[in-house]
């Protein structure tokens, strides 16, 4: 890479420098995580169209095409770890049971009384032995059958089909709980493909939450997503983050379904002037890897690489595991989109994962989870859960970075239905974008097919 910068012209991008960052050699991570540059999709220059982020028709779709049709991550292994431990958890218009089982399994279920349609649970965790709904006592076991219906003999006609809930596919991965609301689902292997070998090594089973939040956002699922799939907004209203990453310098990775790029963190931006100084986020990286930046000798440019090597070198005896992960991934950001609604950051001491998830009827409304996980170190004691908290955008902070998003993606929303602009004006540096809505198209009209402009 001389005069280009991942591929492209680094003389016509608004750079001040040519970076060249250290990067791993591929043929040395073994069975790790594979850091290879995938080929890039030819998936053409059109404008995405925009009524999909508000057309009711177009939310229709999704839900009958996508939602309905993959696997959806419904919780965490650890929030249910004894028999009757539940997770409750809200997707659109329905609501999923996730119960660990008397032989350590987990089966789903709508959350739904058969009788009158009463929700069993509301939305969140718990433990029970059994299920009765509040309104007339209609009792489940934790395997989804009916235990009892008062006065059954009233009912001429017996009890619902099966006299159980519908159970549902789900399953466990890498500390994770997965459900689908197709009860023919492909398989889970088949599903996560190929990001089983890209995330295990990161053990997030090792790591405790740190924080558990759901905010409600005035935009479309798929705008969060969006915002999360590419590093051009970077220079754009995260001006703070040019000296704490490298936002130019990004590999992009396609693989079917999901998608992922590789950011070089404890770094400084090509698009500002190298500081003589160590930035205040950069010298915290340094602190948290347990170095001392008061007596750093070196450049501000050689601290990522001088970071990877000292957390090589000292992370066993901070009681920390790296020997699955290669150097990069000691300071990088390895950011995956598991397709439908998951980004999640992976890094060696924490995983930023966020949920997106649709609004029940109003495709200009999400949710939106944050959840945070740390690595605890080995002998240290293992911190209480934190509490979940739910609140509409602005009621409180969610951190600087993710505040700056949470401002910008309800103008972009209400942007988005003038009739005075047709749909998403994609470059290079927005490529996962464009391959996001490439699987969306092949749920949704079919493999190679593609919708119309405006629905």
């Amino acid at each position: 890479m001389n005069d280009h910068v991942m591929g492209w012209d680094a003389g016509a991008m608004d750079v001040r420098r040519v970076v060249h960052p250290y990067r791993v050699d591929p043929e040395s991570v073994g069975n790790g995580t594979p850091v290879e540059k995938a080929p890039d999709p030819q998936l053409g220059t059109e404008v995405i169209p925009a009524a999909r982020y508000f057309s009711p028709d177009y939310m229709k779709l999704e839900w009958e095409r996508v939602w309905t049709k993959v696997w959806l991550l419904g919780g965490r292994s650890d929030d249910m770890p004894e028999p009757g431990d539940y997770i409750c958890t809200d997707i659109g218009k329905e609501s999923v049971l996730l119960v660990r089982q008397a032989d350590g399994s987990i089966r789903a279920f709508p959350n739904v009384c058969l009788h009158r349609g009463n929700r069993l649970r509301p939305e969140g965790r718990g433990n029970a032995e059994k299920f009765q709904c509040m309104y007339h006592h209609w009792t489940y076991g934790l395997d989804g059958k009916l235990d009892h219906i008062p006065d059954l003999c009233t009912f001429l006609q017996g009890g619902p089909k099966d006299m159980a809930l519908t159970a549902l596919p789900c399953t466990e991965w890498n500390s994770f709980v997965w459900f689908s609301l197709d009860q023919d689902v492909e398989p889970f292997e088949d599903f996560i493909d190929p990001l089983k070998r890209h995330l295990e090594p990161y053990h997030p089973e090792r790591m405790a939450w740190m924080r558990d939040i759901t905010v409600e956002w005035d935009c479309n699922w798929k705008t969060s997503v969006d915002a999360f799939n590419e590093t051009y907004h970077v220079q754009g209203i995260h001006p703070q983050l040019k000296w704490y990453l490298d936002d130019v310098n990004v590999q992009i990775d396609c693989y079917g379904k999901h998608s992922r790029y590789l950011i070089p963190f404890a770094a400084i931006s090509p698009r500002v002037a190298m500081p003589s100084q160590i930035p205040p986020a950069i010298h915290e990286i340094m602190v948290h890897a347990g170095m001392d930046p008061a007596e750093y000798e070196g450049r501000v440019s050689d601290i990522r690489r001088d970071v990877q090597l000292f957390k090589r070198e000292h992370g066993a005896s901070q009681g920390k595991d790296y020997s699955e992960l290669n150097d990069e991934q000691l300071t990088d950001d390895y950011h995956y989109t598991i397709f439908p609604n998951v980004s999640v950051n992976v890094h060696a001491d924490d995983v930023m994962l966020f949920r997106q998830r649709p609004h029940a009827s109003d495709p200009n409304k999400m949710l939106y989870d944050i959840w945070m996980f740390g690595l605890v170190p080995e002998g240290e004691e293992w911190p209480e859960r934190v509490r979940h908290q739910h609140f509409r955008h602005g009621d409180k902070t969610i951190g600087q970075v993710l505040d700056q998003d949470a401002f910008n993606l309800p103008t972009v929303q209400t942007g988005m239905k003038s009739d005075y602009f047709p749909g998403l004006w994609i470059g290079d540096q927005e490529l996962r974008i464009r391959h996001f809505h490439k699987v969306m198209d092949d749920y949704i009209y079919g493999p190679g097919e593609k919708g119309p402009g405006d629905l």
